[in-house]
């Protein structure tokens, strides 16, 4: 079964009066993206984290964020005060500048300001670590049933439109039938024209018909492009993370649509041709999405 790029899980696990909330968004991208947003102290672990990620989802944009409350981590934390100084010197600096009242409450303005907590650099304890990779675990399971449920219902769709444009292709049989009629009559008018009919050389007839039939002739055309559509229903089946795959065949199957198009030279086929394109393009709208 196919799995959709698009995915999203959220996880939370508390114990021992710590609480740990780990939340993933995925979606479509060629390459593996991949954003981690973790307390400062955790940066350590940042590595296996990805590693964990890289092993389940393989490929798209991916947000990961954590968040951990933990009565350990609150209790150690101090205030920079080299960063706490620089702020107000800063905002004492302004104040004088503007001439503004002296009696403004620059602590309270300063313990509101970025990183102006922090916690020492340590190891996060053993019972954290197993916590933050309980439900890292999770989440990542969630984000992967997420993903098979969306491409369930892309593959769906997909079967439906490669069904649609083979369908489509039994229908130019028939016209196919009276458009040989018609070249055949169409040449045989032209050599008579311009060759008076009489004393033209039936070979040369001939020869001029085959040539054009054949460069006109959109059997093989046909034929490969039945055998890309049953190809694209196979790895649509059979393959995982066949993303990459499907995009290459529907490269080809849009190919021999183009030239089939191209090479009929008949009003009624290239409507048919239009649709086909028609469903492929929805088709490819949607590969972009597929792992």
């Amino acid at each position: 079964m196919i799995k959709s790029m698009t995915g999203y899980g959220k996880s939370s696990t508390e114990k021992g009066g710590t609480k740990v909330a780990v939340e993933i968004r995925t979606l479509n991208s060629k390459q593996l993206d991949i954003n981690i947003r973790i307390p400062s102290f955790l940066r350590e672990m940042e590595l296996e984290l990805r590693n964990r990620i890289v092993r389940t989802l393989i490929r798209g944009k991916i947000d990961f964020s954590l968040e951990l409350q933990t009565d350990e981590i609150r209790s150690a934390s101090e205030i920079n005060r080299t960063l706490a100084k620089h702020y107000f010197s800063q905002l004492k600096t302004i104040t004088d500048e503007l001439a503004l009242k002296s009696d403004i409450d620059y602590l309270s303005m300063i313990l509101k300001m970025p990183d102006i907590f922090v916690s020492p650099e340590e190891e996060p304890g053993e019972h954290i670590r197993q916590l933050i990779m309980a439900a890292t675990d999770d989440v990542l399971s969630k984000v992967e049933i997420f993903r098979q449920q969306e491409g369930g219902i892309l593959e769906a769709d997909f079967l439906k439109r490669i069904n649609t444009i083979k369908g489509l292709l039994t229908k130019v049989e028939p016209y196919e039938k009276a458009r040989r009629i018609l070249i055949k009559e169409r040449i045989q008018k032209h050599l008579n024209e311009y060759l008076d009919g009489a004393g033209t050389n039936p070979e040369r007839i001939e020869q001029e018909m085959i040539y054009y039939i054949e460069k006109l002739d959109i059997t093989e055309e046909k034929l490969r492009l039945k055998k890309h559509c049953n190809y694209f229903i196979n790895v649509l089946h059979k393959e995982d993370n066949s993303g990459k795959k499907l995009a290459f065949v529907g490269q080809e199957i849009g190919r021999e649509i183009n030239t089939l198009g191209s090479k009929a030279n008949d009003a009624d086929i290239q409507q048919l041709v239009v649709l086909m394109k028609d469903e492929l393009e929805k088709i490819k709208e949607q590969l972009f999405n597929i792992l």
